[in-house]
């Protein structure tokens, strides 16, 4: 059998989620300066990317750690990956504490790539998540136990709340009073000021935004920048 070059495969199609504007530039060209792959769109935000993945299929869609606002990267990957599963996701930064990679694994994440990496093992990064490879590149690398653990330390807070206690505290996280939670969610205010009560105990916290900045370092939701 023929052995196929990269020529032979068919092209991966590749969006860059960036904010800076010539940091988005460098990487748009050197992906599409490399044989099978294409950049078919870019965005400077979580919005715009929303607005663009939802319109393509089978992508790997890159984003970058340093999205900042009221939806950041993790809101992102957490959209992405609830909304569009057949994507893949591949996380980016440069010299990204292994708490935040290990955030961006557990909110949905396939893998991460450090910018520091040479071109080459950055490219082959790409390739390989859309292989279905998991992917960890860079300094990152160096890392994969305390990312590990990172993961495990989160799934185990996860498996503390129930899935409609998981619900309360995500809506929770838009800054809603416990009477706009119920009409969101379709139940009573007092279901919902239970299922707070309960979700403090269980986190080991006095309030509302406590159990939300445990959340949100944890990745089981995202702040609004005002909290």
């Amino acid at each position: 059998m023929p052995v196929r070059d990269d020529a032979d495969r068919p092209s991966q199609d590749v969006v860059v989620v960036e904010p800076f504007a010539v940091v988005r530039a460098g990487l748009i060209g050197t992906i599409d300066a490399s044989p099978g792959l294409k950049v078919v769109a870019s965005a400077a935000s979580a919005e715009e990317a929303m607005v663009v993945v939802e319109r393509r299929a089978g992508l790997v869609i890159l984003v970058s750690m340093g999205l900042a606002g009221e939806q950041d990267a993790f809101w992102l990957i957490r959209s992405i990956r609830e909304r569009f599963p057949g994507h893949v996701i591949l996380a980016m930064g440069a010299n990204a504490d292994p708490n935040a990679v290990s955030r961006a694994l557990f909110t949905g994440a396939d893998g991460f790539v450090d910018k520091n990496v040479e071109v080459e093992q950055f490219l082959s990064a790409i390739r390989g998540a859309g292989e279905e490879e998991v992917v960890i590149a860079g300094p990152a690398a160096d890392s994969v136990g305390t990312i590990a653990e990172g993961i495990e330390r989160r799934r185990s807070l996860a498996f503390r709340l129930t899935r409609r206690e998981r619900e309360v505290l995500v809506v929770a996280a838009e800054g809603l009073t416990a009477r706009e939670i119920a009409d969101r969610l379709g139940v009573r205010e007092r279901t919902v000021t239970t299922h707070l009560a309960r979700i403090y105990g269980k986190l080991g916290v006095g309030n509302r935004l406590a159990a939300l900045r445990l959340a949100a370092r944890s990745g089981l939701v995202s702040l609004r920048q005002d909290e």
